[in-house]
């Protein structure tokens, strides 16, 4: 099959050019001007006004999460259907080691849920829950079979939770075997307690959720991972990053030379705090870290900017507010934590950022396709429109006006974080490896025609 993408205007991180782009089979196999003329295609795309750029690629997602004694929403089928629709065409979830279990069990039980549902192409990362001498050999293992990215979290006492020891010892692993560390940066013995005090103090609804988890405190976790990376002589990356706090750290460590790496989220640029409020109904903003008050919102602005944040991922992770959500009546420490919000990236960043004048649409297109594959092993076949590369297009309308709401949007979750927002920018036909996967608001796609991305070690952040 050859498509034939016409009269666009190609938008990459490098700049934006008009251009034609002519997919053969499964792959770009020519970009250049007035292509109709020479080619020959089986259909042509007419991207007149309209941007044709790379899919959008999320590697920070958590289909089917066990978390509170249920489940996230989303499958793999669901999910990356959803994730299509606005424009992504490459996911990255984190398969999970149980407290005891194998790195092996743990991902062998995501490869079976993805294998024949996902729609589009996907990835994994492993979260480290147990830090062993066996888990630290079978990370070599995982690395060469293309997962070379570890999460652990200073955060979650007695689920997750990784002492400064355990997570020095998986650092030297990953100075060995080429992999790279992701942290979940916050001080969650601190918090606990803070949250324990503030529930006896008669604060249970979701707001305490927010006011408990110190922004101050993911600054010290932050700042303490990123010492002990440099201690260990291997890069860092941090993954939801939502304080200004943290960031300085990031900032800090970057200007001094060091491999240090961040994302943010889209809910920690347009939501805040006050979203926590409102009784138990802030119970649909509940994530970790939380929403923060409004000024931190500049500031990771300007880091997307400047280049101290690098990434923009959304930490997809959906509980539907009845059923799930309520599990926390009465105590938010009880809420399972996590946002819908792979099916709005591209749109609200488009929306908010670019129309918004703070950043681009090449930093728009670096920060949520291209800087992903390269930090994360998928570089060029990922994230760019060249020659040879993997024909994840989007052909996307700049001035198409929409409304977001759970009435219309396709992730497994009865609500919206961004309920009634009316966002400038939408995906018109989405390819994922050269077949048209959504086409002007219909799914077009097949379940189970992702493939699993085994992916190269993190050389790229290495050489930052």
């Amino acid at each position: 099959m050859r498509t034939l993408i016409s009269n666009g205007t190609v938008v990459t991180a490098d700049g934006s050019y008009p251009a034609d782009v002519l997919v053969d089979g499964e792959a770009i196999a020519q970009v250049g001007l007035n292509l109709r003329e020479t080619v020959t295609a089986d259909e042509t795309i007419d991207a007149s006004g309209k941007w044709v750029i790379p899919g959008g690629i999320d590697v920070h997602t958590h289909m089917k999460l066990p978390f509170g004694g249920t489940f996230a929403k989303d499958d793999f089928f669901t999910g990356t259907r959803a994730a299509a629709f606005g424009g992504t065409t490459t996911i990255v979830d984190f398969a999970v080691q149980s407290k005891g279990k194998s790195l092996r069990e743990g991902l062998d039980a995501w490869h079976a849920l993805a294998e024949g549902n996902a729609v589009a192409d996907y990835g994994f990362h492993m979260i480290m829950s147990d830090v062993t001498d066996e888990s630290l050999q079978e990370m070599d293992q995982l690395v060469s079979e293309g997962i070379p990215d570890f999460k652990l979290f200073t955060a979650y006492p007695g689920v997750f939770f990784s002492d400064d020891g355990a997570i020095f010892r998986a650092m030297q692993q990953t100075a060995k075997n080429g992999g790279l560390i992701m942290m979940h940066a916050e001080n969650g013995l601190a918090i606990d307690v803070i949250a324990a005090d503030t529930v006896a103090a008669g604060t249970t609804d979701p707001i305490g959720h927010g006011l408990a988890r110190y922004s101050t405190l993911e600054g010290e976790a932050t700042n303490r991972v990123i010492r002990l990376a440099e201690s260990a002589k291997v890069p860092i990356y941090i993954v939801h990053l939502s304080a200004k706090e943290a960031l300085n750290e990031v900032r800090r460590a970057r200007d001094e030379g060091l491999p240090a790496f961040a994302e943010t989220c889209p809910q920690y640029l347009f939501l805040s705090l006050d979203d926590l409020g409102n009784g138990f109904e802030g119970a649909k903003f509940i994530c970790s870290p939380p929403l923060r008050t409004k000024d931190h919102q500049p500031e990771l602005w300007k880091g997307l900017v400047k280049g101290d944040l690098q990434v923009v991922s959304t930490d997809h992770c959906p509980f539907d507010f009845h059923g799930q959500k309520e599990l926390g009546r009465g105590d938010f420490r009880k809420v399972p934590n996590g946002l819908p919000g792979v099916e709005d990236r591209l749109d609200i960043l488009h929306d908010g950022g670019v129309v918004g004048g703070k950043i681009t649409k090449e930093r728009w297109v670096e920060v949520s396709s291209t800087a992903p594959a390269k930090l994360f092993g998928m570089y060029p076949k990922k994230g760019s429109i060249s020659v040879g590369a993997d024909a994840d297009l989007v052909v996307y309308d700049p001035n198409r006006k929409h409304t977001i709401s759970a009435k219309t949007h396709h992730m497994d979750v009865d609500y919206s974080v961004y309920e009634g927002r009316e966002v400038q920018g939408g995906s018109d036909i989405v390819l994922s490896r050269g077949s048209v996967i959504v086409r002007n608001g219909e799914f077009t796609g097949t379940k189970g025609a992702g493939r699993f991305i085994k992916r190269a070690p993190a050389d790229f952040a290495r050489a930052g």
